[in-house]
């Protein structure tokens, strides 16, 4: 069975055994519900619902179907749902935070479900990354670093505080949460045609391309099943959920790229950690420049003089590791002459699919290369 089908499965069982549960003389008098009836009556929404405390408009019945299309259609994700909640014990806190020190609502943070489902290297195809799925364009305008090296759409904390200030400036434009959401998903010049063209400036009521038309929705249906996980068949212990990453800040001074290992080194760690700490950093360097980087927790005292040192050696090993460049050399020549991977020697040097010229210095880290180089 496969595990979408599987999970369906699964979530329609919980249903049913809550349904059949929730009166002993019902079922004793009545054949229990069927697995439909039982998603019926959780995706039944009778409470009054809104986003950023604007009312939700249930009782237009396009509207109720509008919500229940995207309940359905959340619901048959089981494997997603359960993503968002473990993630959410890990991530949530940081953008409740950043909310709450700007007074917006915290209904705000469900976006990043609807945008990311709270993956850091979510990226789409019109090339929006991140957190919040960002534009490059949109990104930048809002202070974000987006070079070749670091991409800040994919740092929950920079990327969050981003989001806030363009959200606040949609919400000024437009007057509404849910305009603004509507704005953030399909541009504020696109929403600002739409509502001029049909005369209208209410998101229940407009008519827009199906993503955006289907984007309240999803956030919303988001905001129901992770407010009452239970209801829906999700029951969730705290040793079921990702843990918080805690880290500290230390800020790093680079006059040339740092690799990762130097910097995991002089935190204790390795680096994978700290690639996980700052998803930010694309590749295998800190590139030149000046850096506030995340370590472990309890890592920061004494950083700086294991960094020194490190970074010390590392600059010795790598003035004794240079190969000059030589007529009719390749990189996949170098690299069998030296008994180095291909790929690492790429990485080293920084150069990709480039062509190598005679004179040019490589890094090549390799015994051989010593011996060579020893008169």
């Amino acid at each position: 069975m496969k595990i979408r089908s599987y999970a369906r499965f699964l979530l329609s069982a919980l249903l049913l055994i809550s349904v059949i549960g929730v009166s002993a003389s019902y079922a004793q008098t009545k054949a229990p519900p069927s697995a439909g009836q039982a998603i019926l009556e959780a995706i039944r929404i009778n409470e009054p619902l809104d986003f950023c405390g604007e009312p939700v408009p249930l009782d237009d019945p396009d509207v109720r179907e509008r919500l229940e299309r995207e309940l359905l259609v959340s619901l048959d994700n089981s494997d997603d749902i359960i993503l968002w909640l473990k993630r959410a014990n890990r991530y949530f806190p940081d953008v409740e935070k950043v909310l709450k020190a700007q007074s917006l609502p915290d209904d705000l943070k469900y976006i990043t479900i609807a945008e990311s489902s709270l993956r850091p290297l979510a990226f789409s195809n019109k090339g929006a990354a991140g957190y919040w799925q960002f534009i490059e364009g949109t990104g930048k305008k809002y202070g974000l670093e987006i070079s070749g090296d670091i991409d800040e759409r994919r740092n929950v904390h920079r990327a969050t505080q981003a989001a806030v200030t363009y959200l606040k400036d949609l919400h000024d434009l437009f007057g509404s949460w849910t305009l603004a959401a509507a704005a953030y998903n399909m541009g504020e010049d696109g929403l600002k045609s739409e509502m001029l063209i049909q005369k209208v400036n209410n998101y229940y009521q407009l008519y827009l391309n199906q993503e955006t038309q289907r984007y309240v929705f999803r956030i919303l249906a988001a905001k129901i099943i992770m407010s009452n996980p239970e209801r829906f068949g999700y029951s969730l212990s705290k040793s079921d959920l990702y843990a918080p990453r805690h880290s500290e800040t230390v800020e790093i001074k680079a006059s040339e790229p740092v690799p990762l290992h130097i910097i995991a080194g002089a935190a204790n760690t390795y680096f994978k950690i700290i690639k996980d700490l700052n998803p930010q950093i694309k590749y295998y360097s800190l590139p030149a420049g000046t850096y506030s980087i995340h370590i472990p927790a309890g890592q920061a005292a004494g950083f700086h003089e294991r960094y020194e040192k490190l970074l010390a050696d590392w600059i010795a090993l790598k003035n004794d590791s240079v190969y000059v460049v030589k007529k009719g050399d390749t990189l996949t020549g170098i690299a069998k002459q030296f008994n180095v991977p291909y790929r690492a020697l790429t990485i080293w040097n920084n150069v990709g699919g480039r062509k190598i010229s005679p004179g040019d210095k490589l890094y090549i880290f390799s015994d051989s290369l010593k011996r060579e180089s020893k008169p």
